[in-house]
This record gives structure tokens, sequence and C-alpha cells, in this order.
């Protein structure tokens, strides 16, 4: 295995599609804790078919439904699932995380679960780095309401993987898929600025012209609804950007390496 192993546990935009769990992808290296970056519907079930969820460092972009929204259900795995009670299982959001898991979490309207029996959560703060295991991760800004984050992900071999989380198109996510090796991002719709809601998501089209303006390796397209053609922003994002794109699927999983090992910086398995 690479030093980092990128496996799409879910990719359907906005809510969980006929063939894939919602946002959710696990991140694998021998230095570090198993990490998932997001967690929305359908997320905990498929991470069971790889690891102990209990063993998972959980990452949230943003606090959207279709993001982290199966974090109660981790909740639950980790207070009652037979085995032994470990430490808390850390994880890192925006602010207002616990609150927003809590609500989701409690036993009755309009009470509040105190997670903190179970979870280490820390917030989020920009542009500084963290380091879980040997992955340095750094949080940066993006496009999309309530508070967003992107994340630049390196491991130890230098190798960069970028995930745009949810992002209208902003120089922040320019400058946060800099010369990255593999960029995760999301295309949410074909190209139709007139129509399309300003300051919430990427076309194919826009999502092509961040990685060629970030001088990424390879582009992985995610977070593609289910109304949206998977042709379509594919074709777009064809169109402009020069390197190799991509539309992930739900079960694939990719090798992050440098660019300077080979052409193939992503491989499908």
């Amino acid at each position: 295995m690479a030093a980092v192993r990128l496996t799409v546990l879910g990719c359907s935009g906005s809510v969980t599609g006929p063939d894939s769990p919602a946002s959710g992808y696990l991140l694998r290296s021998e230095g570090s804790p198993p990490v998932v970056i997001d967690f929305g519907g359908g997320v905990l079930g498929a991470l069971q078919r790889h690891v102990d969820p209990r063993s998972a460092v959980v990452l949230l972009s943003h606090l959207h439904a279709d993001h982290c929204l199966d974090v109660p259900g981790l909740l639950v795995w980790r207070r009652y699932a037979p085995g032994p009670v470990g430490e808390r299982g850390l994880m890192y959001g925006p602010v207002g995380t616990a609150h927003r898991i809590g609500a989701a979490s409690a036993e009755t309207p309009g009470n509040i679960d105190d997670i903190s029996d179970t979870i280490d959560l820390r917030t989020w703060v920009e542009a500084t780095p963290v380091q879980i295991g040997d992955l340095t991760v750094t949080p940066m800004g993006v496009c999309h309401p309530p508070e967003s984050f992107g994340l630049r992900v390196t491991a130890p071999d230098g190798a960069i993987l970028v995930y745009s989380g949810d992002t209208a198109i902003c120089e922040d996510i320019v400058e946060l898929a800099q010369g990255a090796d593999v960029f995760l991002c999301e295309a949410s719709w074909e190209h139709d600025p007139e129509n399309n809601p300003p300051g919430l998501h990427l076309s194919g089209r826009e999502a092509g012209e961040i990685a060629e303006r970030a001088g990424v390796k390879r582009l992985l397209l995610t977070h593609i609804p289910p109304w949206t053609s998977r042709e379509a922003v594919l074709a777009e994002a064809r169109a402009a950007f020069s390197g190799p794109v991509h539309a992930v699927s739900a079960d694939e999983s990719f090798d992050i390496v440098p660019s300077h090992v080979g052409e193939n910086v992503a491989t499908r398995s």
C-alpha cells in the first residue's frame, strides 16, 4: 500500500443516492489511525466494511446533514457495541459541532446530548495545521454556508490530497489546492450561472478551472447529486482541465503518491 490510501465510503451529493451513501472518505496510512473525512448518511455502515468505527478519527468539513448526520450512529456504536471501552474518539469540526450533533443525538426534542463522554471534540482554526499520526491536515475556509472548510492533507512522503468540501468558486479553494497530487473536488451541477444559486456549489466546469489554475496533478470529482448527470460534469471538467479527471464511485480506492513517483498519482483498486 502507498503511504496514503483513499477509500470512497460515500460520494452522493446533497442526499444519499441509489448506489452511494452521502459524503464520507476514509484515509489510511501506516503511521496514523484511520481518518474519516465527513460522515453523511450511510457512511457508518460503509465504514464497518473497512475498519472498526471506534478506531476512526473524524474530520467534519461543515455541518450540513449530508456531511455529518451519521455521527449520532457512531455515538451509539462507541457507547454500546461490545468490546473494550477505549479512549474517546478524536473529532475536528467547525464551531457549533457539539450542538449540531448533540441535537441530532438527543432522545427528546429540545434537548442536547452531551457527546463529550465518547468524543474529544476540537474546533478547526483557519489555516492552522493539525497532526493526526503521520498526516498533517490544514483547514481553509471556503465559500459555502454555514462555516465550511476545505482540507489539505500532507503525507510523510510529501504526497498532497486536497478535499474541497462543499464550496462555490473562490480564491481560497484555488490557494488550498495549489500543486496537489490529487484534488478531490465537488461538482454538484452542470454549468449554468444564470440559474444555479450563487455562493453554494461548483459546476464540473468550475471544478476543472480550479484544478487547472491550481496546477493539480489529478482531479477526482465527487458530491454529484443523483439528479445531476455524471457524464455532463465529467465532460465539463475535462474541457477545462488538461490533466486526468475521474468521477469517483462508492467503494473505489486510490493510492495517493507524490507526483514525482510517476504519472499515475492515484490508482483505482
